[in-house]
């Protein structure tokens, strides 16, 4: 029974791209900004190749030149897409290249389009500006309280987010008003997601946002290896914001999660599970608590604790299971000219009892990924992308290393 295990460190990039100029990033690198926080410790990784990476032991102190055995397949990964938001590098993970990036609005949303939101739901609108969405509560809040608009804010990224208090707006509400946004968003105004932020507090006080975020994506435009694997009889399986990121589509079974601890815990929990096909994470916190909040050491922190907790994952892997994992694009917490998402190259590792441990340098596309999954089960892609395994990277006898 095959089963593999895709988790996407959400941000986790390793240096900038050679456009990375064009989209605002200069010098940008996740990785090499985290390296220099005392809270970083990664053995496990490093262990796997992660420092043997294309780039990455040229910017990582004590790695240059590393040349000590690794454990895993290893690979850096290029986006093709055009873009650097979580949609569009997920979307390419599974497939699907984006010649054009989603629309974006920095200077708000469009007259047209915020009058037939407001018709249809009934309520104002407070604020229609790229914003923090940490800010964007404690600026517009007391407003929100008093007269019951929805505070309507965008990003770099190509979203439309409504954040509400939770006793203003009920959480079903909120999410009715984001289903009404995204029947609205279509076409040229079709951006990425529609985010629900609801947020709970005092009028006068400080305002908190809760756990209770909720993503309306677009539709992928074209097939996906999730399509694909769930078409040929296979399990897929969303944890974390993989559902809300392919709307849905090609899943065929799902559990949200509150944050990278509830998501590893849930991935150990499927390890324990029968079932053929793919387990596809996401981890968010690396992202939504430290990239875009510019909090290094927290970022560092995450990651230390993911590595922690990474032999446990390997341990409870079968003989015929392979470990994926990557990430959607970079989110530079050292970079202080935005705090948006970063062009950056990522890391990809694969472990497993029958993969041989190769460096296969720079990859043309995360699609390269998507077209791996299918290759492993025996499916050949609707889309452009290689497989990484042939007969040769099946052949490794089985290792007890981690067990």
């Amino acid at each position: 029974m095959k089963r593999v295990f895709l988790i996407v460190l959400d941000s986790f990039g390793i240096g900038a791209m050679e456009d990375s100029a064009a989209y605002g990033d200069i010098g940008v690198n996740t990785l090499g900004t985290v390296s220099a926080s005392p809270f970083l410790q990664i053995p496990n990784m490093r262990k796997m190749g992660l420092f043997q990476i294309d780039g990455v032991r040229d910017i990582l102190p004590g790695s240059r030149g590393e040349t000590e055995r690794h454990t895993a397949l290893v690979a850096r990964m290029k986006e093709r897409s055009r873009g650097k938001d979580t949609t569009i590098g997920h979307w390419e993970i599974a497939g699907v290249c984006s010649p054009r990036p989603l629309p974006t609005y920095p200077e708000g949303f469009p007259g047209e389009i915020l009058d037939e939101f407001c018709r249809r739901t009934g309520r104002g609108v407070l604020c229609n500006r790229p914003y923090s969405g940490t800010e964007v509560i404690q600026d517009y809040g007391d407003a929100h309280m008093k007269t019951g608009d929805l505070i309507v804010y965008t990003s770099a990224d190509s979203v439309f987010q409504i954040a509400a208090h939770e006793e203003i707006v009920p959480l079903e509400q909120l999410y009715e008003y984001c289903r009404t946004a995204r029947e609205i968003l279509q076409g040229e105004h079709g951006v990425g997601r529609v985010i629900a932020r609801p947020f709970t507090g005092s009028r006068g006080g400080e305002f908190k946002r809760t756990a209770h975020r909720h993503d309306f994506s677009i539709l992928p435009p074209s097939a996906t290896m999730l399509d694909q694997l769930s078409e040929n009889g296979k399990a897929v399986i969303a944890v974390g914001k993989i559902h809300d990121i392919f709307a849905g589509k090609g899943i065929t079974e799902s559990v949200y999660t509150s944050g990278n601890a509830e998501g590893i815990e849930r991935t150990l929990e499927y390890l324990d599970r029968d079932f053929e096909g793919l387990c596809f994470v996401n981890l968010v916190d690396y992202d939504m608590l430290y990239g875009h909040r510019r909090d290094v050491d927290g970022y560092a922190g995450a990651l230390t604790f993911f590595d922690r907790r990474l032999p446990e994952i390997l341990g409870k892997m079968r003989e015929e299971d392979i470990l994926m994992m990557t990430a959607d694009h970079g989110c530079d917490p050292g970079y202080l000219a935005t705090t948006d998402h970063t062009r950056e190259y990522v890391p990809f590792l694969m472990y497993g009892s029958g993969i041989a441990p190769e460096n296969l340098g720079t990859r043309d596309t995360f699609a390269d990924i998507g077209a791996t999954v299918l290759h492993y089960f025996g499916i050949s892609p609707a889309f452009a992308g290689t497989s990484m395994l042939d007969d040769r990277k099946t052949l490794r006898p089985k290792t007890e290393e981690y067990r």
